[in-house]
């Protein structure tokens, strides 16, 4: 399919969803006309219309709350958060009713719907918008969560999040929209599923969204100095992949768990308390994070000091391999 940007792959699979089926339709600020702050949804409402791409007001919890009622009416809305650090407005819904209803009506009500955030910094924004809040939603259940990192995910697994009849949280990785790549003619994988980015033996890197290129540019780094480092796409955050996680570990006997969220009560410690349950006899070092500080996100001329980058992380593989 060519080449594209991860922001023109997702925008590419709304297109594609919207023709497969009647019921798909977009809501957010500023995404019809203006075509969204990325300009991700560019072009949509010119083609399709303003029946189904719709500008709405500034208010998140209105957003999600519409989206909820014309999900239970039988349509599939597509969501979109313009900041990932906008969607606090919305949360009471989104834990409260979006992640409870199939439970509540006894699995009788379904809310195929999908709520899109561009996630994470890099990008040199103002407060509220470089917020890496994943693991507010992996912690709910009823929810899934997954994080695209490369523009054939960005296009299929938007077509995939939609076709999905339970509600999911589907991240983007903001400071990554303009990054190129290859589009599969297929899916190849399921949307729960893990990617083996590189295969390597001595140590594990498991990451997602925007630390995969960053885990990616570390394995090469290490490979100039005779280590060979494994990198996985976790792909999915709730419901994780633990097979491919565990397969990998076991292999290799190490892991590095890398992230942008703060270390503290993030997504890293779930992982790390897995690999450790499942893999304990086939470790060789103990379980190593590398992430964000415990910190309300700085402003953006120290956003650079806060970010994991190629030698934090290849810090840890140093202090693994040691062990």
């Amino acid at each position: 399919m060519g080449a594209t940007t991860i922001a023109k792959g997702i925008n590419n699979g709304l297109r594609a969803a919207m023709d497969k089926d009647a019921r798909v339709l977009l809501m957010g600020e500023d995404i019809g006309k203006l075509g969204g702050v990325f300009r991700v949804t560019e072009g949509l409402q010119k083609d399709f219309g303003e029946d189904r791409v719709i500008d709405t007001p500034l208010a998140e919890a209105g957003i999600v709350g519409t989206a909820i009622g014309m999900a239970l009416r039988g349509y599939r809305p597509v969501v979109e958060i313009q900041f990932d650090g906008f969607v606090y407005p919305a949360f009471d819904h989104i834990i409260n009713q979006v992640a409870k209803m199939h439970a509540r009506s006894l699995s009788k009500v379904r809310l195929p719907m999908v709520i899109r955030i561009p996630v994470g910094g890099g990008i040199g924004a103002v407060e509220h918008h470089s917020e890496s809040n994943e693991a507010y939603f992996t912690h709910t259940a009823g929810l899934r969560v997954v994080c695209c990192s490369n523009p054939s995910d960005a296009y299929w697994m938007i077509q995939q999040a939609i076709e999905t009849d339970d509600p999911v949280i589907f991240y983007e990785p903001k400071r990554r929209y303009w990054d190129k790549g290859e589009v599969a003619e297929s899916a190849d994988l399921g949307l729960f599923d893990a990617r083996v980015c590189r295969s390597g033996t001595d140590v594990t890197l498991l990451a997602y969204g925007p630390m995969v290129k960053t885990c990616l540019q570390a394995a090469e780094a290490a490979e100039a100095e005779g280590k060979s480092l494994e990198v996985i796409d976790l792909r999915s955050l709730s419901p994780i992949d633990v097979p491919t996680v565990v397969e990998s570990v076991r292999k290799t006997g190490r892991a590095v768990i890398v992230h942008e969220a703060p270390t503290f009560g993030g997504l890293g410690g779930e992982l790390a308390a897995t690999i450790a349950e499942e893999c304990f006899y086939s470790l060789e070092a103990p379980v190593l994070r590398v992430g964000g500080y415990n910190i309300p996100y700085p402003p953006a001329k120290l956003e650079e000091e806060f970010l994991p980058d190629l030698d934090r992380v290849l810090d840890a593989v140093d202090r693994s391999l040691a062990h």
